[in-house]
């Protein structure tokens, strides 16, 4: 099994585990589900923004710990200062660090910024989850969805004022994953089967292949403010970052210089 497989085997049995603790019945009634969402798209899009979607993460699979020393809400605040045009917050725990309560304080730390519920969404009772945890936007995973679920899962997102970053690493399954229930289409120059480093030429070579009415998002392996430069030359107005501020001391100061 790659490490992709281990991880959608271990969502599964989580998600079930929520499921019998908490209804989608009781989650509609609960948290954020009734607040009106932040939108991605146009945050990116605005003449003014940075494109930046910054991550907080404490751990990776390749990594091990990045930085389990700050606060999501020191954090995340610091990003918001120092100009992110959107938030990405992980949720999954075993492999990644995250939690449930990261996100919620991310959520009321940072009330007027859209922020991107990162994990690893597999079933509707996530998406539902994700609207009372106050997303504004849920990922979906080309590599670990069927065309037919992201077309159901990115469909229920929608009608729930939310948008989908749709998260691609090649042309195969760009083109079997697009509807118009996707806004964003991101695109990921970190081999996920194994999580090794790359670079970003995934994201050169499909940017012309992603139709023009989606907003397009470069994810992973950026490691410097002259590939942003030359990604806006291919059509990027979003770049996910998040393991190059992590690893400082200073997360919110390390993107203040880099959008500097």
């Amino acid at each position: 099994m790659s490490i992709l497989d281990q991880i959608i085997a271990t969502k599964r049995q989580e998600v079930a585990a929520c499921k019998a603790r908490t209804t989608t019945a009781q989650l509609e009634k609960q948290g954020f589900f009734a607040r009106a969402c932040h939108s991605l798209s146009m945050s990116l899009v605005q003449p003014a923004s940075t494109g930046v979607i910054a991550e907080f993460k404490r751990k990776s699979p390749s990594k091990g710990i990045i930085n389990d020393r700050l606060g999501v809400d020191v954090v995340t605040k610091g990003y918001v200062e120092a100009g992110a045009a959107c938030l990405s917050v992980l949720t999954d725990e075993p492999y990644f660090g995250g939690t449930y309560a990261d996100f919620d304080l991310a959520r009321r730390t940072n009330p007027n910024t859209p922020i991107l519920r990162k994990d690893f969404m597999i079933d509707e009772y996530q998406i539902i989850e994700a609207k009372s945890m106050g997303a504004d936007v849920v990922l979906l995973i080309a590599a670990a969805l069927s065309p037919a679920e992201i077309k159901t899962l990115g469909t229920l997102a929608r009608s729930l004022s939310m948008e989908t970053l749709l998260e691609v690493h090649d042309q195969e399954e760009l083109d079997r994953s697009l509807g118009d229930y996707i806004s964003v289409v991101g695109v990921n120059n970190r081999n996920l089967k194994n999580f090794s480093e790359q670079n970003v030429e995934a994201s050169k070579v499909l940017a012309s292949k992603i139709p023009s009415q989606f907003v397009k998002v470069s994810e992973s392996c950026i490691s410097g403010p002259e590939i942003i430069t030359e990604l806006k030359t291919y059509g990027y107005r979003g770049f996910l970052i998040g393991e190059s501020f992590m690893k400082t001391e200073n997360p919110g100061k390390a993107l203040s210089d880099f959008i500097n």
